[in-house]
């Protein structure tokens, strides 16, 4: 959930009896730091620190060439000068810097999405003791977690909100809901398999550990808490009609990812071609995004959401938990 939330809602989360998460991809070791420093402040509950480990592009003039020229009607329509598009918000892969940033503070479990980070990497992570987590999309990404050090693996199905933990294949025709990835992967590795996708309730819950899961992993849920950094904009989308479509969309960053359908994934088609590899889309997006919301507009911003919103409610972080008690 980066962009959606950072340490307040992991801690209230912690306190609440659940595994609070912190996202670090969009994160600076600085801030990272700040962030970590205010969850051992206030819990000395375990927590989680999730990153990105996909492996950065190297830009393609051609590419962002073709992307602008698709974008021309929206960037015409707000008065942006295609010129003045620079690189946009980036996703910061997994490091040496940043295992240095998060070494003082010892965390309990780090987790990963898009496979895992190199070896040497998760040597160090786990030299404090760390356990290792990551996200599979399919039976063979679990069996390649587990072979490659994942001391759990995070089933991710179909439904789940934001990207695809996806690295194995691109192809989304491989991609399965939860309760038909669930057991497979259970059946497939030896760690524990935690399931991730379309949970909201407690009944949810309750149906994942019947399948086999250790734990259920719950993001979309948390979207409109008081402890949530969700925009205004993403607030009123996620308790609109509008929140029931959603869809796969690589228009946003270049990667695939689920969020609820908008005028920029109507009028182009979610998986529209061409579109900039993962994270170098987003830098001509980001100008129409930031021109449309000062007009009170979502259009061209990555709402992200899951499929099911029933359990998505304006409250306390501390009550969304312990509602999913089993």
């Amino acid at each position: 959930m980066a962009g959606s939330q950072g340490s307040r809602l992991a801690i209230a989360v912690c306190q609440a009896g659940g595994l609070g998460s912190l996202p670090a991809a969009m994160l600076t070791p600085e801030a990272l730091r700040r962030e970590l420093q205010a969850i051992r402040a206030a819990t000395d509950r375990p927590f989680n620190i999730n990153f990105f480990c996909h492996q950065p592009p190297t830009p393609d003039e051609q590419s962002e060439t073709r992307w602008r020229q698709r974008l021309a009607p929206f960037l015409a329509e707000f008065g942006i000068d295609p010129a003045s598009i620079g690189a946009g918000p980036g996703r910061q892969p997994f490091n040496a810097e940043l295992a240095e940033a998060i070494a003082e503070f010892a965390p309990p479990i780090v987790s990963f999405h898009f496979g895992l980070p190199a070896p040497e990497l998760i040597a160090r992570v786990k030299r404090w003791g760390a356990q290792v987590w990551s996200s599979a999309t399919t039976v063979e990404e679990a069996r390649w977690l587990e072979a490659h050090g994942a001391d759990a693996v995070i089933a991710q199905g179909l439904e789940a909100g934001g990207h695809r933990g996806h690295f194995l294949s691109p192809t989304l025709s491989r991609q399965l809901g939860l309760f038909a990835l669930l057991p497979q992967i259970v059946a497939a590795v030896k760690v524990p398999v935690i399931a991730a996708g379309g949970i909201a309730d407690a009944a949810g819950v309750r149906a994942v550990l019947g399948l086999g899961a250790m734990a259920a992993q719950v993001g979309s849920a948390y979207l409109l808490c008081d402890e949530a950094d969700t925009t205004a904009l993403h607030r009123a989308a996620l308790q609109s009609p509008g929140a029931a479509h959603t869809a796969i969309t690589h228009l946003f960053t270049g990667r695939p990812a689920r969020g609820i359908v908008n005028r920029l994934m109507r009028e182009l088609g979610p998986l529209s071609e061409p579109v900039p590899a993962f994270p170098l889309a987003t830098g001509a997006i980001a100008p129409l995004r930031a021109a449309a919301e000062a007009r009170g507009l979502g259009d061209f911003s990555p709402l992200w959401a899951g499929q099911n919103l029933a359990g998505c409610r304006a409250v306390s972080a501390a009550e969304i938990t312990r509602s999913l008690a089993p």
